[in-house]
């Protein structure tokens, strides 16, 4: 599934559909250049999710948590900044990843072995003067659109 926007109040209906057509993926992996709107996109998706916290990127800190109204979890990751995979495998994002919860990952290059089989992957990328937002659903099962 594609999606194309050119201002940045269209993210609020991109991220219903992500949403709607992530089905039982709570591991969802945002790639796209620095710059690209990795970060605004999560907030987005947070806010239709119905976070109470102020998102921001866990540049720094590698995970923010986030509380919804309903009482769930969602993990922010964000590992532009580690060296090594065993850095996020050491702040336990195996059992972040396994816990259920959503957790919504930028930079997931720098830890391809560490993720589960199945994930959704945002790629984000500027063709123009548009962001085009592309869904690829990976899994054990063949879960491609």
């Amino acid at each position: 599934m594609v999606f194309s926007c050119l201002l940045e109040n269209e993210l609020n209906a991109i991220a219903k559909q992500i949403i709607k057509h992530s089905e039982d993926n709570t591991v969802w992996i945002f790639k796209g250049d620095l710059g690209a709107g990795k970060t605004t996109l999560i907030k987005y998706i947070c806010n239709e999710m119905g976070v109470v916290d102020a998102t921001s990127s866990p540049t720094f800190s590698l995970v923010n948590e986030y509380q919804t109204m309903n009482g769930e979890c969602i993990y922010h990751f964000d590992f532009y900044r580690i060296d090594t995979e065993k850095e996020a495998f050491n702040i336990g994002t195996m059992e972040y990843f396994d816990s259920g919860d959503y957790c919504f990952i930028e930079w997931p290059e720098k830890i391809p072995n560490l993720l589960p089989d199945q994930y959704l992957e945002i790629s984000i990328k500027f063709i123009g003067d548009k962001r085009t937002i592309e869904l690829t659903k990976h899994g054990p099962k063949d879960l491609r659109d």
